[in-house]
């Protein structure tokens, strides 16, 4: 399985969270914090699940909680899709 690009996760932000303001995604919003940008822990929950619908990423609450941009969030999916393919290669 691939990385998860940026443009990917702004989408199913976008998809499943909407977007609070007219254009609030746009931009160099990947250090931006969340509630910055709109997004609420419910909202987050819902991106996460769509993520691992789409992608079979199981992330914690704990983990999820911790990542507060869109950087951190990305960064840990790509985790675990990291250890995905290692477990699945071993």
């Amino acid at each position: 399985m691939s990385q998860m690009t940026l443009e990917e996760l702004i989408d199913i932000t976008r998809a499943q969270a909407g977007e609070a303001e007219q254009g609030v995604l746009d931009g160099d919003v990947i250090d931006v914090l969340f509630e910055y940008l709109g997004y609420d822990s419910v909202a987050l929950l819902e991106v996460v699940s769509e993520i691992k619908h789409r992608f079979g990423v199981d992330l914690s609450d704990e983990a999820v909680g911790s990542a507060r941009t869109l950087r951190k969030l990305l960064a840990l999916i790509n985790q675990a899709i990291d250890g995905d393919v290692k477990r699945r290669s071993a």
